[in-house]
């Protein structure tokens, strides 16, 4: 066994973190940068750093996840989930369900919450905003961004939903109160159901095929029938038929209405 493979095993078996289902060059890769970067001798010396200090390993893992995220990121595409998606399902519900899974800083599930803010307003929508990385979702909770982050949202919409103190943006307590968060891993932990939407993006890129395509199908299981995937704009899933998916457009995969096989088999 290699120093690396021992190091993915003992991360596993510490921390319940499958390294194996990520792509192994990219991880390999960013590892051996990570290591010259803090001058550790190899993977053990590095493991034992990150067993004995736990701000070590939110560190690692915010490296390993690359928790880079920001309001409306991909513009065309959430201006598509503004004006047919979410539509589309609001006609055949009065309230939503929504999963943002693998969320980061919280971009994600408040700039759908404002967009269902304006859509669909004075109705009870659940998002639920997910994230491997317990600290990450301290800060999302809090919900204070740079400029970077919010480069994407309208004046209007800054105006509105963000107070600007001392350089940061706080997102509004009415958009915040809308969203939960909750630590999930999408590679060990059981998926909850029930959802009309749910967005993971440029998350799975990282990830290899094999676990690219269990995480996509369990995604698959937690939509209603009618519901929606939506990924990030370098992602595709080529297999999406097999899952139960018709592709509608760019990003946006829809569950059909049928059940898949291991549905109606419990």
């Amino acid at each position: 066994m290699t120093d690396f493979e021992r190091f993915k095993e003992r991360v596993y078996q510490t921390f319940g973190l499958d390294l194996n289902s990520y792509k192994e060059n990219q991880l390999k890769r960013r590892l051996d940068n990570l290591l010259t970067r803090k001058q550790y001798a190899d993977c053990q010396v590095f493991f034992n750093y990150l067993n004995s200090n736990r701000n070590a390993w939110h560190e690692f893992l915010d490296y390993l996840t690359i928790n880079v995220s920001e309001f409306f990121r991909d513009v065309k595409m959430f201006q598509t989930l503004e004006s047919k998606i979410l539509p589309e399902l609001l006609q055949k519900r009065g309230s939503l369900k929504v999963w943002s899974a693998a969320c980061s800083n919280g971009c994600e599930p408040y700039t759908i919450s404002i967009i269902l803010e304006e859509i669909a307003p004075g109705k009870r929508h659940q998002i639920d905003a997910t994230d491997i990385d317990s600290t990450i979702l301290q800060a999302a909770a809090v919900g204070s961004y740079g400029a970077d982050a919010v480069r994407n949202v309208a004046k209007e919409r800054l105006a509105r939903y963000f107070t600007l103190e001392q350089g940061k943006y706080h997102i509004s307590s009415k958009i915040k109160s809308k969203v939960t968060f909750k630590q999930h891993n999408l590679l060990a932990d059981n998926y909850p159901k029930g959802y009309d939407l749910i967005a993971c993006r440029n998350v799975t890129i990282y990830f290899t095929r094999e676990a690219q395509d269990k995480v996509n199908f369990k995604f698959a299981q937690s939509l209603n029938p009618g519901g929606y995937l939506f990924i990030g704009g370098s992602e595709t899933i080529f297999n999406y038929a097999e899952m139960g998916f018709e592709k509608v457009s760019p990003c946006f995969y829809r569950k059909n209405n049928q059940l898949t096989v291991a549905e109606r088999m419990g």
